[in-house]
């Protein structure tokens, strides 16, 4: 820990359009360098509603942006509010501006999108080159979507060029046995020489900072069976046919079921779900769990879409999982799982083979947990935070750090 007295302060960016994986992944973060022992005030900007539900944390607090929407063809809309996108953005874009600006941050950690989601982040990023000496910093999970698309994109939003001129460093929170950023993406040479590999993020230290609801909305489930099957369908937008298939299979004996539906899926979808939930089936359907992560320890199996944020719990807990990944508006996770199930961790289903049968199968089959911990880097907290305070106490560097 650095000897100096003053508090450093560190401002999370996350888009959140889609799901609950980036707001998660950044509340994640921000739990940990809280608790990591260094002098650190965080501010994590989302668009995510739900930032009440976030538990309180000394030294983390939370700024919620006018939530926006991606639609299943990839474009961004306003969740809630009748504004057209300019506005909702230009609105998001003068809130994230002024936010900066009177919070002064040492570091500015930006997940995933450069310039921000519809580029709301370029008048911020332009004023802290300008007026301050924070250091900008790009998060990246370990893959972004197939390599020719991702390409396309980045030319077409100049990320390469907002990276070489804004950012300090870009982090991956991925393993390159897995995934190798800089080759499937042929990065520039001096844009690869700012990516540091840090690793996948251990999803066990969720449990650090269970608050006590969270712990009896489990105990409440009174999980009698010996055995337990699990389903996670992310935000639950796009996991009808996983959950609905689920919730239709077979368990193994002595085996309680649970799905976990995300706050996004229908009325109606939870509805069909509900019909199934009965003493016979052995099953339970949750609307929301506040820290879902607490069902893996005593888990058997893992029924899941790919998202990376439950991918990351699947190998921190070395789970028999079976992952359902979404496969449009991008093939992020269909990538991921690919690889993982090349590697012999996990099995994978392609949504289009979703159905009972397929599950109760699988549920059937006596194979042994994965090994992962010998295997593959999951000391990305570990080496976010050693990073950072690497960074942080470097001598200051002039308005030019990133050029």
């Amino acid at each position: 820990m650095s000897n100096s007295s003053r508090r450093w302060r560190v401002a999370l960016y996350s888009h959140d359009t889609m799901g609950l994986g980036h707001k998660r992944r950044n509340l994640l973060i921000a739990q940990t360098l809280a608790d990591s022992g260094l002098p650190i005030d965080v501010l994590l900007i989302s668009g995510m509603q739900d930032a009440s539900r976030c538990p309180v944390i000394p030294g983390v607090d939370y700024l919620t942006l006018p939530a926006l929407h991606k639609n299943a063809e990839g474009q961004y809309q306003s969740r809630r509010l009748n504004l057209p996108l300019k506005e909702i953005i230009a609105l998001r874009s003068q809130i994230i501006r002024t936010t900066l600006a009177s919070f002064k941050p040492d570091v500015l950690i930006v997940d995933n999108v450069p310039r921000g989601a519809v580029g709301e982040l370029d008048l911020s990023l332009k004023y802290l080159r300008r007026q301050t000496q924070t250091r900008c910093i790009l998060g990246l999970r370990d893959i972004l979507d197939e390599p020719e698309i991702v390409r396309r994109d980045w030319n077409r939003a100049a990320n390469e060029a907002v990276i070489r001129h804004y950012y300090h460093e870009v982090w991956v929170y991925g393993d390159p046995t897995v995934y190798d950023t800089v080759r499937e993406y042929q990065f520039s040479s001096d844009i690869a020489a700012k990516l540091r590999y840090l690793g996948y993020l251990d999803q066990r230290s969720r449990l650090k900072y269970i608050d006590t609801e969270s712990i009896q909305a489990v105990a409440d489930l009174r999980l009698s069976e010996k055995q337990l099957a699990v389903c996670f369908v992310g935000g639950g937008q796009d996991g009808d046919n996983l959950a609905k298939a689920f919730a239709q299979a077979t368990l193994p004996p002595s085996t309680s079921g649970v799905i976990v539906t995300g706050p996004f899926m229908s009325p109606q979808v939870r509805q069909q779900l509900q019909a199934y939930a009965n003493p016979a089936h052995r099953l339970k359907v949750l609307d929301y769990l506040p820290e879902p992560t607490l069902l893996l320890p005593q888990a058997d199996w893992v029924v899941s879409m790919g998202g990376y944020n439950t991918t990351c719990e699947i190998l921190s807990y070395e789970k028999r999982s079976l992952v359902v990944p979404r496969v449009k508006p991008r093939r992020e996770q269909m990538i991921r799982a690919e690889r993982l199930q090349q590697m012999n961790i996990v099995d994978l289903l392609h949504p289009d083979q979703i159905n009972p049968a397929a599950l109760t199968g699988w549920m059937a089959q006596n194979k042994a947990a994965p090994q992962v911990r010998d295997r593959l880097n999951l000391n990305g907290l570990t080496h976010l935070t050693q990073q950072l305070e690497s960074l942080l106490t470097m001598p200051a560097y002039c308005s030019r750090y990133a050029s």
